[in-house]
């Protein structure tokens, strides 16, 4: 009898908000490497906001088609490598992947990355040593381009990115002030990662509280959600401000183009803005993971990771992350961990 494994493919293409009924859990045959091919178990699932759009029919923002109606849902990995004829990744290598969402994948190795469990949790691949903070780093360094006693404000501020871009802004001689979902956001954004002050926009009117956060005014906003956010941190912009554009969560569901805010500003302050996709700037990938992983090692920069235990509960975890409910790095812990460790 042939040993199955669980999938979740992509059913249904979601209008507006997705539900539960978009994705469809299957079994499947664990597959044979062929020739110069490992097998993957797949220990850890990253759940990230990108993959609303990869939901949407025609080319992705990558300018790819993206995923076909009973494919796998696509999503970055950390797997162990259970079955080997590729000399560059042994049995039980653990790597960094994109299996996407399902228990184990076959891969020739091309774009798998070794990890190593001492320099850091198994975790931190898929948070703030992977794609979210690759994302944070490229984007407030080389965009933002902060400069020592300038403020820095960052959107979605206790989550994967704008935790990290909060902290690389202290780093670098910043006045670093995040915008999050609670009270309870905001001060583990200040008490344990070092921001100077954090906007609850849920609680507090949020012109107002940026104002008194901010009272030089802002000189980079690293934004993560556009919308409300992006319309008040217009209104107290610098003169020669700048805004790395690296993600719209608040109209990801919309099922009509959200008005937009004034953009004015940008012409009077000379501002710049810059939408960016971090698959753009594979060049600055081992810069990030040098700094990053020293910083990570040196306690300089914190993280947290909110993980859900199962791969039949990933829909509904991606589902409330579209929503804020997710507090940290979001991982859905897919199978057994042998490092036992974690962020």
């Amino acid at each position: 009898m042939q040993n199955l494994f669980r999938q979740i493919l992509l059913r249904k293409r979601p209008t507006g908000e997705p539900r539960p009924s978009d994705f469809e859990p299957v079994e499947a045959p664990v597959p044979t490497p062929g020739a110069g091919e490992v097998l993957c178990r797949t220990i850890y699932l990253s759940l990230d906001p990108y993959m609303r759009g990869r939901m949407n029919e025609g080319i992705s923002y990558t300018g790819t088609p993206n995923p076909a109606l009973g494919s796998v849902m696509v999503g970055g990995t950390v797997s162990e490598v259970m079955v080997s004829d590729n000399p560059g990744f042994p049995r039980g290598t653990f790597v960094a992947g994109y299996d996407g969402w399902q228990a184990y994948a076959v891969s020739a190795g091309k774009n798998l990355r070794k990890l190593d469990p001492k320099e850091a949790p198994l975790t931190t691949a898929l948070g703030v040593l992977g794609m979210p903070g690759w994302t944070a780093y490229v984007g407030l360094l080389d965009i933002g381009q902060p400069k020592p006693g300038e403020t820095v404000v960052v959107s979605a501020a206790s989550g994967a990115v704008g935790s990290v871009v909060g902290q690389l802004a202290k780093l670098r001689g910043c006045r670093a002030v995040g915008v999050a979902g609670s009270p309870e956001k905001c001060d583990y954004v200040v008490k344990e990662l070092g921001f100077d002050a954090c906007v609850s926009y849920k609680t507090e009117a949020l012109l107002p509280a940026l104002r008194k956060a901010c009272p030089d005014g802002i000189d980079v906003y690293f934004d993560n959600v556009g919308g409300d956010v992006l319309a008040a941190v217009l209104k107290l912009v610098n003169r020669g401000a700048r805004i790395p554009l690296c993600g719209l969560i608040s109209e990801y569901n919309a099922t009509e183009p959200p008005p937009g805010p004034n953009l004015r500003p940008l012409l009077v302050n000379r501002v710049l803005i810059q939408g960016f996709i971090i698959s753009d700037h594979g060049d600055r990938f081992p810069d990030f993971l040098r700094d990053c992983t020293a910083w990570y090692r040196q306690g300089r920069l914190k993280c947290r990771e909110d993980i859900v235990v199962g791969l039949e509960n990933a829909p509904q975890a991606f589902i409330g992350l579209l929503k804020g409910r997710n507090f940290g790095k979001l991982i859905v812990k897919v199978g057994d961990d042998p490092t036992l460790t974690s962020c």
